[in-house]
């Protein structure tokens, strides 16, 4: 119950921190750009990709990918004309009009997260800070094996992806700094 307890406090700090740190702090729009025209680009994703997905821009198909030949090709007649990493919901994005689906989906995954840290830290009889500084480590862990990826293979910006690494350690320093009070409750 004390494990429950920590991932529920821990999952709640990390969910108000995700607020702040993008709302106030705006970590999470480094490297965004808003109020672009777009009705030429989603006419054209409407015409040429019908599904929702994420299309990477220009690309061979996957059935070239082993094709040196083919990716010659690409790179040759695509050289200076851009590249594009677009996540595609043709539907159009519900999130526009009412973010409640979306905060209850953030808010669970904050929960189950935190929850798989808080017992990660009842696991051994860490003191206060080895537990915040493990806690610390793992949204250090997230990082590398989640932004880190997308900024090297998609190409997503640098200061975006910085300031991910600023949103996971401190938030889940902030969040370990809860669970670790509430874990060592029980150890005075």
């Amino acid at each position: 119950m004390r494990v429950f307890v920590a991932g529920l406090l821990g999952g709640v700090v990390f969910f108000f921190w995700g607020a702040v740190s993008h709302m106030v702090l705006q970590l999470g729009d480094q490297g965004f750009h808003y109020g672009a025209p777009h009705q030429a680009t989603l006419s054209a994703l409407k015409q040429d990709a019908p599904e929702a997905g994420v299309y990477m821009l220009p690309t061979v198909g996957k059935d070239k990918m082993q094709d040196e030949a083919a990716i010659k090709a690409l790179a040759a007649e695509s050289a200076g004309q851009g590249y594009a990493f677009v996540v595609w919901q043709p539907g159009g994005n519900p999130g526009l009009t009412s973010m409640g689906p979306t905060l209850a989906r953030q808010l669970a995954a904050d929960l189950l997260s935190a929850l798989l840290v808080a017992w990660v830290l009842a696991l051994g009889a860490f003191a206060f800070g080895k537990r915040v500084l493990t806690s610390a480590a793992l949204g250090l862990f997230a990082w590398l094996v989640m932004a880190v990826p997308y900024w090297n293979w998609y190409m997503f910006t640098l200061d975006y992806t910085l300031c991910l690494l600023a949103k996971y350690v401190l938030g889940w320093a902030l969040a370990g700094t809860a669970m670790a009070w509430w874990l060592g409750r029980g150890n005075r």
